[in-house]
């Protein structure tokens, strides 16, 4: 007998409500076949199979929006918050980073801004690794409001970050912050996913009187006219305040502190629409990256449908072959697969085959995941703990506002300033004196193709469209798409030049490809270039000597005469720089 107590599911689409499912006991019949008795939950095992079906399509979000101040000596800091809050996706507002691009901050997230002066606004969104692929687009409208647009299994998300002028401002330029961001909405199909985090700057206060439809109850304080500028943005938009619909303490509302104010000017909006998906939201306490604002995070799940992931490519580590111990081991290795002979054989399916299971069995494979970032290469255990005491300090100083506690707090403050300095500059004077070596010399290639590759805001080719203007997700659509493209541009019909009359053809034996000629051929070919379907390099060639060159030329002079390729060679691929 198994007998299920009684359990208080959350109803995850009306926050605040649960639903009672009433225990029942289970009797295992003689025959093995089960028997309920008693009352059954309401829905019955319909209901518990749409949630299993439901949980099983569903992808969990943490995002949120926080005003940094300044990102100057705190991208790593940030970065550990983010991973230790486990915050996938956060908007951020007074970067003070001057430019146009995007950039690793490391532990794998990376920063996307844009800020034309460096003394004011700057916004910027920090994406997890896991989501930088997954970048289709970015639209720095001004440096007070940008966007980004995720394709996140099949669901297309928009994250919007903003910054509004503050209450001293012009009107005219309060105005023109709510027409960029305007223009940023009605930009968005009413189809994708739109979550806005942004410093506002205003006071939609407590309470939700007249304006049930866009936020809830829980507010902070009275309204002020920039708070109304909120609201009214919301209505106009069908959005919701996400942070004013969850009861919390008051400690968990209020967003900037400074002195003896506590007021709530950070907010997440998303589409009423899918305000469902939102299941919590609340202000983050006890961190010490921003002095004055504190992070406001909200968890989602986006439905989503369920699609095939793409395998990890994982590639023959074939640059082992510069050295030379290893050439000499696949040189064995690959004589012994062919049982002792020097000669390769005759059958290129054969031979291809052979070195490439050698290759993998001599050089191994890679893992197929990316390197570890180099931005932040300088970051020491020293930098930890002392960030690691400023954010125990600044929690101190929240709980108990006494003078003693804020000294200390300013004082490790300066401190971390002092190690994050002492930390980059120990890195680069050991960077310097290895410039003379080889091994400094790759170093410092592999750091400037990293921060050359971080700086790309898509990391890959995906806003590719159907013909009906629909945006392609999944891979095997978009290499459809693709495929279509291509073999309509190669078989096209044109029209066909006419042959000029009364020309001769002249028809003549064409010579043997000679060994030298390969042989000059495989000097001229330089090494460390992409492999084509065949996966196998200019380096085995190389490699392996005058076998390499006999093969080759028995093989190019056996095309000739039979005027047939072999099959592998007729597969390539196309790579569309756009």
């Amino acid at each position: 007998m198994r007998i299920v107590s009684t359990n208080f599911i959350p109803d995850q689409s009306r926050p605040g409500l649960t639903t009672t499912a009433i225990g029942a006991v289970d009797l295992q019949g003689a025959g093995g076949n089960w028997a309920t008795v008693g009352r059954r939950s309401r829905g019955g095992r319909r209901v518990r199979r749409q949630r299993e079906k439901r949980k099983g399509k569903s992808v969990g979000l943490r995002i949120g929006t926080l005003n940094v101040g300044t990102m100057t000596g705190k991208g790593r800091e940030l970065a550990d918050m983010m991973e230790g809050r486990k915050v996938d996706i956060l908007c951020v507002q007074e970067t003070r980073w001057k430019g146009s691009k995007a950039r690793s901050i490391g532990a794998g997230f990376k920063l996307f801004y844009y800020g034309v002066d460096c003394k004011r606004n700057w916004v910027g969104v920090v994406l997890k690794e896991e989501f930088v692929r997954n970048v289709l687009e970015v639209k720095r409208v001004s440096d007070r409001v940008m966007s980004l647009k995720l394709e996140i299994e099949g669901v297309m998300l928009n994250v919007v970050s903003g910054y509004a002028p503050q209450v001293g401002c012009e009107l005219e330029e309060k105005e023109r912050f709510w027409s960029e961001l305007d223009e940023v909405m009605e930009s968005i199909p009413t189809g994708e996913r739109v979550v806005i985090g942004a410093d506002f700057n205003g006071h939609v206060g407590e309470g939700n009187t007249g304006d049930e439809e866009v936020m809830g109850k829980f507010g902070v304080k009275e309204r002020n006219l920039e708070g109304q500028m909120v609201v009214d943005f919301a209505k106009r938009m069908d959005m919701g305040v996400v942070n004013t619909y969850f009861q919390k303490r008051e400690e968990h509302r209020v967003t900037y502190k400074s002195g003896g104010r506590r007021t709530q000017v950070d907010y997440i909006l998303r589409r009423r629409g899918n305000l469902k998906e939102i299941s919590d939201c609340k202000v983050v306490v006890g961190e010490s990256v921003a002095r004055q604002h504190r992070m406001v995070v909200c968890r989602m799940t986006l439905m989503v449908c369920k699609m095939k992931r793409s395998k990890i490519e994982k590639k023959t580590k074939w640059w082992k072959l510069k050295k030379e111990e290893c050439c000499e081991e696949f040189r064995q290795k690959l004589r012994q697969a062919l049982g002792g002979q020097v000669v390769l054989p005759d059958d290129w399916e054969t031979t291809a085959e052979v070195i490439r299971e050698t290759g993998r069995k001599v050089l191994g494979v890679s893992s197929g995941r990316r390197k570890e970032d180099k931005e932040t290469w300088w970051w020491n255990e020293e930098v930890q703990d002392s960030i690691q005491r400023k954010r125990l300090a600044k929690k101190k100083w929240d709980m108990d506002r006494t003078e003693e506690n804020r000294q200390e707090y300013k004082e490790l403050q300066r401190r971390v300033k002092r190690e994050v300095s002492k930390a980059k500059q120990k890195a680069y004077e050991e960077l310097y004196t290895r410039l003379d070596t080889r091994e400094g010399e790759k170093d410092l290639y592999r750091l400037a193709r990293q921060r050359d590759r971080d700086g790309k805001d898509v990391q890959q080719v995906r806003v590719i469209k159907d013909r009906d203007g629909r945006v392609l997700t999944s891979e095997e659509s978009v290499q459809r798409k693709w495929k279509e493209y291509f073999e309509e541009l190669m078989n096209e019909e044109n029209e066909q030049e006419k042959r000029v009359q009364g020309v001769n053809s002249v028809e003549q034996k064409v010579d043997k490809i000679r060994k030298d000629e390969v042989r000059k051929a495989l000097k001229r070919m330089k090494s460390g270039k992409a492999v084509g379907p065949d996966d196998i390099p200019v380096e085995v060639w190389k490699c392996l000597g005058e076998a390499a060159v006999e093969f080759l030329a028995s093989l190019f002079n056996r095309v000739l005469e039979s005027e047939r390729m072999p099959e592998e060679w007729r597969r390539s691929v196309f790579c569309a720089d756009l």
